[in-house]
């Protein structure tokens, strides 16, 4: 990954795998399955004794509640001790040549993305199942949601349990993009990130926002 994309610092992984939870998981599977790669949501454990989020605070070592349809064969292949890789897709947009206002000038999208790394703890006690989905809840909730109390709805959460497949998630690694129009001129770069802000587009105005927040 050239230097110019690196994040600045890690909170930057941090607060765009909160902001885009719906993670893209894969796995290598067998030479006669082929790879699986099931979208799925992923929160940050909320128990953990240390939670990222801290500017000095970093992944490896972090972990991840996720969870999927017992149904999908990539649950069947997902083992405790197997590794997986979750990657999750932040603010992007095409960059039209027009922006920059030279020549000679090729396009570009401009795009950020989290690359996580680790090793898969398979959960099967319905009770700790059911923890798993109503941290997601809270954290979702409170993120994205109204503030809705699911307490009237855990028993129709015990039905739909057993065809939830829970796991946690160590991280053993993880590498950000965060390809923001660094390799440009400041003049240019700024030509960017003015037309980004200014457009209807939410995932443009969102990448302006990132490149207004750049060293």
């Amino acid at each position: 990954m050239p230097n110019d994309y690196r994040e600045p610092d890690s909170s930057w992984m941090v607060d765009l795998i909160r902001a885009n939870p719906l993670a893209l998981a894969v796995a290598n599977g067998s030479p006669e399955d082929g790879p699986f790669a099931t979208h799925l949501p992923v929160i940050f454990d909320p128990a953990a004794p240390e939670t990222p989020g801290a500017p000095s605070a970093g992944l490896p070592g972090a972990t991840l509640l996720g969870h999927l349809n017992r149904e999908n064969p990539h649950w069947a292949a997902l083992e405790t001790g197997s590794v997986l890789l979750l990657t999750f897709t932040g603010p992007h947009s095409y960059v039209s040549p027009t922006v920059y206002e030279k020549t000679p000038a090729a396009p570009t999208w401009n795009f950020t993305s989290v690359h996580v790394r680790g090793v898969v703890e398979r959960i099967d006690s319905a009770e700790e199942t059911l923890g798993v989905v109503q941290s997601t809840v809270r954290a979702f909730e409170g993120r994205f949601g109204n503030g809705w109390d699911m307490t009237e709805s855990l028993d129709y959460f015990r039905e739909i349990l057993p065809g939830v497949g829970a796991f946690r998630f160590t991280v053993t690694g993880a590498e950000g993009m965060f390809k923001l129009s660094q390799e440009q001129p400041g003049e240019v770069r700024e030509r960017v990130r003015e037309s980004f802000g200014r457009s209807a587009c939410t995932y443009k105005r969102e990448t302006a926002g990132l490149m207004s927040n750049l060293p």
